[in-house]
């Protein structure tokens, strides 16, 4: 049996923890430089606001509506969803956190265990615990469980837990369960199933196999097709499988100036090489894409993408930075007004054992920057993110008073809440 814990409405369940006085009103979390919104409150979807209206279009589209907006606070989010897997990991046999919300559950050896009840004590133990809600999927397989918690959210008198035990709940939850809202069916799969009549999961689920095979070349799509048929055939090790770790962002402003252009990148490659550690991890190709503001047609238009390819896979902070600031090198062109850029780590692998070029650096000093990364990991996340980092990270825009201001406007966040959890300056003083 399996299970899927996933927070409602995470990011806004979040900013509610300290907030009480927020019971009951529309709020939204705006995306990285408070540009348009990616989570809302039940609230806010009753009142028609949709993921990724800009920040700016709100007040236009809601003018008589008082609603609550906070910038993205990560740091925040990350403390708190981390103090509700620690309780999972305490309460599930085994468990796998498959995003910063959801948490698979592996159940085996509870076949004494009444699972609906045991979802629903653990909804009322992270609620009084972290104080924040979440609802418990529990199936045969991934897919179902993920079915599952969908009804968990959605009905109330499930108790936020749901479990597809029997053929005939499956049927009946298939039957009531849109195609592209199936975990596994991406929107280009959808948009085609529906072209074929395919509305439902019930309706995918009810074709014959050699008709999936011959329509869809595809192996997620098969196996999601047989697991909406109650197989379990999703293996446990695909849900850690990344191909590729990418992280971009779209600047406070334009940016036309290469140098500012290039501790950005830096950054954003900093951030993929904690992540490949993160997941002891490494990568053998860094791609760099750079681009100007599509909806500002009155400006010069420009993208590209370019990558280079490592000679030993590495997830050194050095190593990547380096390969990163080279590919924009090349890519980066005087005259334009760019709005957003990114990098991408691929062909990754596990970092044990590393089958190093024979031209590249000796192995002696591979280990030293292995060595001093995971210094600089154990200091960041004893003293905070970004206390050291390259030079080629450090923003040095100038403040009010003329003096450098490292980091200065790097991310715009002006509604952000504070972070009682992490920050002393922010603790909660009670008068």
């Amino acid at each position: 049996m399996y299970g899927i814990a996933d927070l409602d409405n995470c990011y806004c369940s979040c900013e509610k923890v300290f907030r009480p006085d927020l019971e009951g009103k529309p709020i939204v979390v705006l995306s990285n430089n408070d540009g348009c919104v990616v989570a809302r409150s039940n609230e806010a979807k009753a009142l028609g606001i949709k993921a990724g209206t800009p920040y700016f279009q709100l007040e236009q589209q809601f003018p008589n509506n008082k609603i609550v907006v906070f910038s993205s606070n990560y740091e925040l989010y990350g403390e708190l969803t981390g103090r509700v897997v620690s309780i999972i990991s305490k309460e599930a046999p085994a468990y796998f956190r498959y995003s910063i919300d959801e948490c698979f559950l592996y159940l085996d050896g509870m076949d004494d265990v009444d699972l609906k009840q045991w979802g629903e004590n653990l909804h009322k133990k992270i609620r009084q615990y972290v104080g924040m809600p979440i609802s418990i999927g529990l199936a045969p397989n991934k897919t179902l469980a993920k079915m599952a918690s969908h009804f968990a959210k959605k009905y109330k008198g499930y108790r936020h837990c749901c479990m597809i035990d029997t053929d005939e709940k499956r049927i009946k939850a298939l039957k009531l369960y849109p195609i592209d809202e199936v975990w596994g069916i991406g929107r280009r799969y959808a948009a085609k199933l529906e072209s074929l009549g395919v509305k439902t999961a019930y309706d995918f689920a009810a074709h014959h196999g050699d008709w999936v095979r011959l329509t869809f070349n595809n192996i997620v799509i098969q196996r999601t097709w047989r697991e909406l048929n109650g197989e379990d055939c999703v293996p446990n090790e695909e849900l850690t499988k990344k191909k590729s770790i990418c992280t971009s962002r779209s600047f406070n402003g334009m940016i036309s100036d290469y140098d500012t252009l290039r501790t950005h990148v830096a950054n954003y490659a900093a951030r993929c090489a904690e992540k490949l550690r993160m997941q002891h991890s490494v990568a053998t190709i860094v791609g760099v894409f750079l681009n100007t503001n599509a909806f500002r047609e009155d400006l010069a238009q420009y993208w590209n993408f370019q990558e280079t390819r490592l000679l030993t896979a590495s997830s050194s902070t050095i190593t990547i930075v380096e390969a990163a600031n080279q590919v924009l090198q090349r890519i980066y062109r005087q005259g334009y007004q760019y709005k957003k850029a990114g990098v991408i780590v691929m062909g990754i692998g596990p970092d044990s054992p590393i089958q190093q070029d024979l031209f590249d650096i000796n192995a002696e000093q591979f280990q030293k920057m292995k060595r001093l990364d995971e210094v600089v990991d154990r200091i960041n996340r004893m003293q905070g993110s970004e206390t050291i980092v390259l030079g080629s990270q450090q923003y040095t825009q100038k403040d009010g008073k003329g003096k450098a201001d490292v980091f200065a406007n790097a991310i715009k966040h002006d509604h952000r809440s504070p972070c009682p959890t992490t920050r002393w300056s922010d603790v909660i003083k009670l008068t």
